[in-house]
Parts: C-alpha cells; structure tokens; sequence
C-alpha cells in the first residue's frame, strides 16, 4: 500500500487508495472503529470516497489514534499555549514520513542536494516532539548544508551570506519577523518560507500585512508557506499569495461548519477537512479545526479557525 500511496498520479488512483486505506483503518484503528459505530456508519457501506467519515481533529489529544500491530518508532505532538492540552500522533513507522516529506519537498522544489536549508523555529526546537524540527533537520542533511539557528541571528546571516547556493529560510512567524524587525537583513538567492504562527508570542497580524513587512525587510517579492500539523505526515505548500497546494496522496475539502457531514463544492468557505494518505498508519481521514476555501484543481487557502477553537500554529488565523 505504501508504493500505491506514492505513486497517485491522478484523481481516480486517488480514489481508489483512499477507499482502501478506509477499509483498513475502520478494521484496524480502534477509535476510528469506534466513532463510525458511534455516528451509524457501517463501513461497507461506504462506496465513495465522499461517504468517508472525517474523524475531529480533537481526538488526537484524548486518544491513541492508531492502525499498525507494532510499537509505534515515534510519538510526534504538537504545539501549544501554557494550559492548552497537546495532540500526540504515534508513528509507526517513520521511513514512511521520511518518504512523504522528501517526495513532498521534490515535488515542489525540486532535488534537494540543490539547496541549503536554514531553520529558524526557536519555539519547535525548545521542546520535544516536533514533527517540524525532524522534517527540517532531514531536509537540512539531506542537503548538506544550512542548519538550525535557535536566537543567533548574527551566524545565521553571516552563514546564510558566505552561502553561494540556492537557500530555503523556513522560520516561524514570529522569529521571522523579530529577525526582519532587528536587521531587515536583504537576502539574495533564498526563498523565505513562513509556517507556524505567533505562538503567543506575538499580537496576531493579517497575512496580507505580514507578508507586506517580511518582503520589504528581507528583498524579496513574496513569501511562501509550509502548511503542516502534527496530526498529518503530509505538507503543503504555498509559493505567495497564500494560495496552497497539496501532494498527490493527501487532498483538501471543505465541510459546513454547522454540519460536519455535509461537505460544501469547490469555491465555498467552510471548515477543512484532510485526506492524508501518508498517515497510513494512523487515520488518514482528519476534521481539522481551520477554516479555508478548497479549489477544483486541489489547492486551497487557510482563513482562519473554527470560532471557539483551541489557538494553535496554524499559517493563517482568525484576522
């Protein structure tokens, strides 16, 4: 199943993956078993992939949402504000969120030898757990060269300046705009990635001023986004304009707030729901608690979060 999940090259495959995937983890995830019981769903019933009951994202924090046999090889969890409760995601095997990534990465841009990796996530590398910190610090060997920068902007500009090939700063919103504001440091050859949010840190900023500031104090004419959480294997991204697109394997709708079994066509606002197909192991089948629009060709745009939502990291967040 794994080389069937990446290797989906059309919506059809897709389809099909995802319907097995779903017989799979009905069997095999005990809480997805579960809540299908719960709502009234019998699963072979479920002849479409729009028939597919999305599990709350919340369960996550509450539960061991989980499909494999073996010990998991990783506990990856999320972010959170002093009081806020974490979601803890068991990975069963992580050759497999090595693999989702780094095609991810490929596909969007390109062979990762060609560039350098700088990681500027001071709030990710400060706990345990991050599935970000492992995706980067990958990335950065893989590459072989860039590194992790926790507060020392000095070497990162001084390395990212001796630097002479393509760079990726991928940094969290906050310390991205604490390094635009304390040196407005011009940066050539490198594609500024923002992900992660204020995390407190911060008075909350619309995304059209953010990127407005970044841009300005760094050269560059856009800024481009990682969309990831700890809850999913998968990521996408955003090249400016806050317009993101997904891999192959993990598709984007969009639900009715009031409704969560009704999902709205393509072009409406509403609550995100993700397919994520490299959470083979896990469920693949995620109600999050963000607010977007989903779009024919599978890209999508986050607008926010669902009122009365726990806050957490997200690229875009209630304005």
């Amino acid at each position: 199943m794994v080389e069937r999940i990446f290797s989906i090259n059309s919506a059809q495959e897709f389809d099909s993956a995802a319907l097995d995937v779903f017989r799979f983890q009905a069997e095999h995830c005990a809480v997805y078993a579960e809540y299908l019981k719960l709502i009234g769903v019998e699963p072979a019933s479920v002849t479409r992939i729009e028939d597919i009951p999305m599990l709350p994202i919340e369960l996550f924090k509450s539960h061991d949402i989980y499909s494999a046999s073996t010990p998991p090889q990783a506990i990856f969890t999320s972010s959170a504000t002093t009081g806020m409760s974490v979601s803890r995601h068991l990975v069963a095997d992580l050759s497999i969120y090595e693999r989702d990534f780094t095609e991810g990465f490929r596909l969007f841009y390109g062979d990762i030898s060609q560039w350098s990796i700088y990681g500027l996530l001071p709030n990710y590398l400060e706990r345990s757990g991050s599935s970000l910190v492992y995706m980067v610090d990958s990335l950065i060997r893989q590459a072989g060269s860039g590194g992790f920068y926790l507060h020392n902007y000095d070497k990162l500009l001084a390395d990212m300046a001796a630097d002479n090939r393509p760079k990726i700063l991928i940094g969290v919103t906050y310390a991205l705009l604490d390094l635009a504001e304390q040196y407005a440091p011009k940066l050539s050859n490198t594609v500024v990635m923002e992900t992660g949010g204020m995390k407190g840190r911060r008075k909350e900023m619309a995304k059209e001023e953010l990127h407005a500031v970044l841009c300005s104090a760094f050269g560059v004419d856009r800024i481009e986004s990682e969309y990831g959480m700890a809850e999913l294997m998968s990521q996408g991204y955003s090249t400016g304009g806050g317009l993101f697109a997904s891999p192959p394997w993990m598709r984007v709708i969009v639900r009715d707030i009031n409704d969560p079994f009704t999902h709205l066509s393509a072009g409406r606002r509403g609550a995100i729901d993700i397919i994520d197909l490299g959470n083979l192991y896990s469920c693949s089948f995620i109600a999050t608690q963000d607010v977007g629009i989903a779009y024919a060709d599978n890209t999508f745009r986050i607008e926010g979060r669902v009122t009365d939502a726990d806050i957490r990291g997200c690229n875009l967040l209630v304005q």
